[in-house]
């Protein structure tokens, strides 16, 4: 990856819709390579896929809910189950195994508290092998996700 692939992810990052002629200008490229390096850079597997990113108030999902979680076992089964199940709940967003106390960290959206009352109970707490949940409200986002810092790979 050179920094011509950099500057198009970087650009990339902040607007997926961005116009090809436009952001072969910002990187220095013809469209026709530009278009080249993109479709490069998506076979590699580097740019995964392209989303709308939406604002979790306005759409109503008011809670943000950081879960950890603590299995009953640490095998390969227990893992298995586990994160074969959380695939399978929308409201899971993220879900990371983690080093430490807790063995999974969950992200998980909800309209409101009661709304996460019901995914704790009828979700949550279904999961396979769970043997603790702490749950921890997000007040407010200070710094939502933006994207990777791609211009610290040129350094």
């Amino acid at each position: 990856m050179d920094r011509i692939d950099i500057a198009l992810l970087d650009q990339m990052q902040q607007d997926s819709q961005i116009s090809l002629n436009l952001l072969s200008d910002k990187v220095g490229l013809s469209p026709s390579a530009c278009h080249r390096r993109i479709k490069l850079l998506e076979r590699s597997g580097a740019i995964e896929r392209y989303v709308a990113r939406l604002d979790n108030r306005k759409i109503g999902m008011q809670l943000d809910v950081f879960v950890e979680i603590r299995l009953t076992a640490q095998t390969e089964q227990s893992f298995t189950a586990f994160e074969s199940a959380v695939h399978q709940i929308g409201e899971i967003l993220e879900c990371h195994l983690m080093s430490g106390e807790a063995d999974y960290r969950l992200r998980v959206a909800a309209r409101d508290v009661a709304d996460y009352d019901d995914i704790h109970r009828n979700c949550l707490a279904r999961l396979p092998g769970v043997a603790a949940m702490h749950s921890a409200f997000a007040i407010r986002a200070i710094k939502k996700w933006s994207g990777y810092p791609v211009k610290r790979l040129l350094d």
